[in-house]
C-alpha cells in the first residue's frame, strides 16, 4: 500500500528544480528593487481576482462530487479559506485604487489563468486526492512568494501592512495543514486513486504556477 507522506516526499524531490525557479523568480526580485511600475501592480490583483472567482466554483463542484466525510470537511475548509482570501484581495484592490468595475472588466491573460483552468479540470474529472496533492506540493512556493511580495509592497511601494492581508494569508503557515492534506491523499490512495495521477497533478499545477509569475513579469516590463 502506498504511503501518502512518502509519495509527497518523492514528488517534492522530483519537482524541486521547478520549485526553485518559482521562489527565485525575477518578478519578485524586480518588486524588491522597486523596478515594477506601481500601476503594473494592478495586474497581479486582476489575475488573482479571476483565479479565485473560478477556484471558488471549482472547489464547490468538487465538494458536490465527494462522498467521503473527512475529505468533504477538508474541501469545505479550503473553500472557506478561498472565500476569506477573496475578501482580502478586495482590500488590496482598494489600496491600489481598483474598484469593482475595474476588476470585472480586467482582461486576464491565458498564461496566468492556466493554473485555474487546470483546477477546473480536476473539479470535473479528477479526484480530491489529486487536488490535495497538487496543493500540498505547491503551497510552500506560493506562500514564499506571497511573503516576499507583501514585504516588497510595504518597503518599496508604501502600501500599508493592513492592506496586504491577502498575501499574508497565504504566507503564514497554517497549523496541522500538511497532516490534514496527507490524510485526504491517503484516503484517495486507499480507495484506488493512482499515484501517477497525483504526481501529474502536482507537476502540472507547479508548472502553471511558474507560468503565472512569468506572465506577470512579461506584462510588467
Amino acid at each position: 500500500m502506498t504511503d501518502a507522506a512518502e509519495l509527497v516526499d518523492a514528488i517534492r524531490k522530483e519537482l524541486r528544480p521547478l520549485e526553485e525557479r518559482i521562489i527565485q523568480h525575477p518578478y519578485l526580485a524586480a518588486l524588491e528593487e522597486g523596478r515594477i511600475p506601481r500601476e503594473k501592480l494592478a495586474l497581479f490583483v486582476g489575475e488573482q481576482h479571476r483565479i479565485i472567482e473560478s477556484d471558488l466554483r471549482s472547489i464547490a463542484l468538487l465538494i458536490s462530487r465527494c462522498s467521503m466525510p473527512r475529505t468533504r470537511r477538508y474541501l469545505q475548509e479550503l473553500l472557506n479559506g478561498e472565500d476569506t482570501a477573496f475578501g482580502a484581495l478586495h482590500t488590496l484592490a482598494n489600496a491600489l485604487e481598483l474598484n469593482e468595475g475595474w476588476l470585472q472588466a480586467y482582461p486576464p491573460t491565458p498564461e496566468a489563468q492556466s493554473y485555474t483552468h487546470f483546477l477546473s479540470y480536476l473539479a470535473v474529472s479528477g479526484s480530491p486526492a489529486e487536488l490535495a496533492g497538487a496543493f500540498l506540493v505547491n503551497l510552500p512556493a506560493w506562500g514564499a512568494n506571497c511573503g516576499r511580495m507583501a514585504a516588497a509592497l510595504q518597503s518599496q511601494y508604501g502600501i500599508a501592512k493592513d492592506t496586504v492581508t491577502f498575501l499574508d494569508f497565504f504566507a503564514e503557515p497554517q497549523p496541522d495543514v500538511e497532516q490534514t492534506i496527507l490524510r485526504v491523499i491517503q484516503q484517495g490512495l486507499d480507495t484506488g486513486v493512482e499515484t501517477r495521477h497525483i504526481s501529474t497533478a502536482a507537476r502540472f499545477l507547479q508548472s502553471y504556477e511558474l507560468a503565472f509569475w512569468d506572465s506577470l513579469l512579461t506584462a510588467s516590463a
